[in-house]
């Protein structure tokens, strides 16, 4: 599926800011995991008045996923703490002009990782943000509390939206009564739970090779090219997309980050979110 982006959005895809890892950070704070397709990390640090100097991100996952993190990266410098963490996801996706709804999830993931990342500064907590509270969507791992934040937040009213914003109920569809219930208890009214869409027909082997390859051929190649350099697609096994570089880029001390900001994601965009790519040499 191609998304409709703004203008920013591109930009701040195309043109991360504030990419990699603070030295000696204040706070650090990840959100996320492999397993649903995103994950992102944050880190900042302070300067002697106690306002962000500095923040960074290093994340995987699809292109509103590196706009969103690099828009709050340049959203929240000059802050005090107390400012930052009342950040929503609704400030980051004005900031990019707007994201698509079913891309809003992305935003919700910045916010959470900031939060994340304040509450390591004040209690040294480190490592993936803790889950709180039970858990309702189990292929996401998604807690209740999570899902109240989430409508109350943005006014959300359907499972749709909630879906949209933070996954659950996206994945076997399982507890899409159960965020309607949470839904309900918080606007005081019935909501009506629709019927899931049937899941997508899933690409043979070949489908998906052939998809990889206009790809790479449409939106990774002519970058690649400008520089000199290029890309070869060498195999696909399930998930694991196998590449070389060639010319230019085959000796570049970058490659890894181009496979993560950029090879990766936009074959994430435009062939599935499950993919990985991995460089190997030939």
């Amino acid at each position: 599926m191609m998304w409709d982006y703004t203008e920013k959005v591109k930009d701040h895809f195309r043109n991360p800011r504030n990419v990699g890892v603070v030295e000696n950070p204040d706070g650090i704070g990840e959100t996320g995991s492999l397993a649903c397709g995103d994950m992102l990390k944050l880190t900042f640090s302070l300067d002697a008045d106690g306002r962000i100097a500095d923040a960074r991100f290093q994340t995987f996952g699809c292109a509103s996923a590196i706009a969103s993190s690099s828009a709050l990266t340049e959203i929240i410098k000059g802050m005090t703490l107390e400012e930052a963490e009342k950040v929503t996801n609704r400030d980051i996706a004005d900031y990019l002009g707007g994201l698509p709804e079913q891309k809003m999830h992305c935003s919700v993931m910045g916010r959470e990782a900031l939060q994340a990342a304040i509450n390591n500064y004040r209690t040294g907590e480190k490592g993936l943000r803790e889950l709180e509270g039970r858990i309702v969507c189990t292929c996401f791992g998604v807690t209740e509390l999570e899902i109240e934040q989430v409508v109350r937040e943005n006014n959300l009213s359907t499972v749709e939206d909630v879906t949209n914003y933070c996954k659950a109920g996206g994945g076997c569809g399982g507890c899409r009564a159960d965020i309607a219930q949470i839904i309900s208890r918080i606007l005081g009214k019935p909501v009506e739970v629709a019927e899931a869409e049937p899941p997508r027909k899933k690409m043979t082997n070949i489908q998906k090779i052939k998809l990889i390859e206009e790809t790479i051929e449409r939106e990774i190649r002519p970058a690649l090219r400008q520089d000199g350099g290029d890309i070869e697609l060498i195999d696909v096994v399930g998930d694991r997309v196998l590449v070389s570089f060639r010319g230019a880029c085959a000796k570049c001390r970058i490659a890894k980050v181009t496979i993560i900001n950029v090879v990766q994601p936009k074959l994430r965009e435009f062939v599935c979110d499950d993919l990985f790519v991995e460089e190997v040499e030939l």
